[in-house]
């Protein structure tokens, strides 16, 4: 697709949106209905925001090389099958990481956890590499974690003796591998909680490691057992661990809870550390959710810890709506260059039925507050005849951010992303309260390169210019200069490369009529 028919997608996008729904400020963008997908993660290439791989269930595998604009399904196959349970991760070479269960021609049903590569953005990749085999006992809910000044890979997941057993004497344990040589072998598994769970894959079965990085290298991971949120870490690069679990916190009516609509619901939590430098630098948080205040009232939860996780404070609700309303599947990430928080998680507070808006929170003030916004365009109402997974999940980097979340709409699954835009969400802007004459959308693609485009809609003729400024407000150059334009959609292709400009930040102002909308713009390559 080339940038002028992309740019026109992208507007008539966001102009639909427009109409409908004033308040729908993020573009929505259909990454796949092949297949019934579900359970979607997705992952952003730091050292270039315009890669993301995204995965769902069963066996779906998407990328993006257009900062998220628009997604292509890829071909993945492995020599031990592929089951679900998709994690994507990327290294500090750029390689993706898909991680999965398998499902073997021969052997036990998830009897590993398969982690296949590429280093082509997510066109092609490897037959794999696995961890965690032990004979027939089951390997589940994983997810991976990468050291960025090692390049070390930590992958943590529950071990069940045998799946769904009722059996006391059968148990699920977390376990921790790592691979020093970029995907192509890892560690023997290695437990690292005390306290065992149960088999049957509820509230009393230790699940949802996931790990992440502390400042000095060390690897901290948290999970759900037996009604509660238990921590450990280690300090040598997973050689050892703390010899007794740390309490974060209780999760009343446990991990695994009921929701109208939905075949399975799930609180797990998820762990993540600010490697910013920023002010909350090696604060550690993890995010779940859980029906503490009653069935009806599922609540998203944070709580952090300054010391290394020694010691946690008291869970605080991330979900700004009065009380009485659901939110849950909730996923959360670090965007490691601002240190802001990011969560995303379906919402019922607008509804007094089964209608489903997905919903973001952003803190940027290290969990103290938080400010919650609408990113899905429309609600759909979900049937608990289709599975829709165990997570949504979102992720950023300097002010790139991406959920991810699946849909049902006319008896079909689809997964859909969304063009955040982190000003307006800070901002509070309305565009359709400070400009009803005009629309103006977002640069396209950004961060850019030789050139970038911009789209706009005029609602009568309007005096129209468009310049471009650096972050101090200098004009340095004016694309469009005082035009008469009449009612209608227009793009505009900016030629970056011939205004030589420097790598950087800059800004685009649109003028109509003397009203001004400004939105920014980075030229990274």
């Amino acid at each position: 697709m080339n940038l002028q028919k992309t740019i026109l997608h992208l507007a008539l996008l966001a102009l639909l949106s427009f109409g409908k729904n004033a308040a729908a400020q993020h573009t929505n963008v259909l990454v796949s209905t092949e297949g019934s997908p579900n359970e979607p993660s997705i992952c952003i290439n730091p050292k270039n925001t315009q890669e993301l791989v995204a995965g769902a269930n069963l066996n779906n595998v998407y990328y993006s090389h257009d900062g998220g604009a628009s997604w292509t399904k890829a071909s993945v196959s492995c020599p031990w099958g592929i089951w679900g349970d998709p994690v994507i991760g990327v290294d500090t070479a750029g390689a993706f990481f898909y991680l999965h269960l398998s499902n073997p021609p021969a052997g036990s049903w998830i009897d590993r956890i398969i982690a296949q590569k590429s280093t082509d953005g997510g066109v092609t990749w490897s037959d794999g590499s696995f961890m965690g085999l032990n004979g027939s006992k089951a390997q589940d809910k994983h997810w991976i974690a990468v050291d960025r000044e090692t390049n070390t890979l930590y992958v943590t997941w529950t071990q069940f003796d045998d799946y769904g057993s009722t059996n006391p004497a059968d148990s699920s344990v977390i376990l921790f591998s790592k691979s020093l040589d970029a995907g192509a072998t890892w560690s023997p598994a290695q437990r690292i909680n005390l306290l065992g769970g149960d088999c049957i894959d509820s509230d009393d079965t230790a699940e949802g490691a996931v790990p992440c990085v502390g400042p000095n290298g060390e690897v901290y991971v948290a999970w759900s057992n037996r009604s509660k949120i238990w921590f450990d870490r280690s300090t040598d690069g997973g050689a050892t661990w703390l010899t007794n679990d740390i309490f974060v916190s209780d999760q009343p009516g446990g991990w695994d809870y009921g929701i109208p609509g939905i075949y399975r619901a799930n609180g797990l939590p998820v762990t993540t550390c600010d490697l910013s430098g920023g002010a909350n630098h090696g604060t550690i948080y993890v995010n779940w959710s859980d029906q503490r205040n009653g069935t009806d009232d599922t609540d998203v939860w944070l709580a952090k810890s300054t010391d290394g996780g020694n010691t946690w404070s008291t869970a605080v609700r991330v979900n700004d709506d009065p009380a009485g309303k659901q939110q849950f599947f909730t996923w959360m990430t670090v965007d490691q260059a601002t240190g802001w928080l990011w969560f995303t998680f379906y919402d019922r507070r607008s509804y007094d039925d089964d209608r489903t808006d997905v919903y973001m929170a952003v803190s940027t003030d290290g969990g103290e507050t938080f400010k919650n916004f609408r990113v899905s365009e429309s609600p759909f109402v979900p049937n608990s005849g289709f599975f829709f997974g165990d997570y949504t999940n979102v992720t950023a980097h300097n002010g790139v951010v991406r959920p991810i979340w699946t849909r049902l709409n006319n008896g079909e699954l689809s997964i859909w992303s969304a063009l955040v835009e982190p000003d307006s969400v800070i901002s509070g802007t309305n565009q359709a309260a400070e400009s009803p004459l005009f629309y103006m959308g977002n640069p396209y693609p950004n961060p850019a390169s030789a050139e970038t485009g911009i789209s706009f809609k005029l609602h009568q003729r309007s005096l129209v210019s468009l310049t471009v400024t650096d972050m101090q407000g200098r004009e340095l150059a004016r694309p469009i200069d005082n035009e008469w334009r009449d009612y209608g959609i227009y793009l505009e292709k900016i030629n970056l490369a011939g205004m030589d400009l420097p790598l950087g930040g800059y800004f685009l102002l649109l003028r109509v009529d003397g009203h001004v909308l400004k939105k920014k713009l980075v030229r990274m390559f």
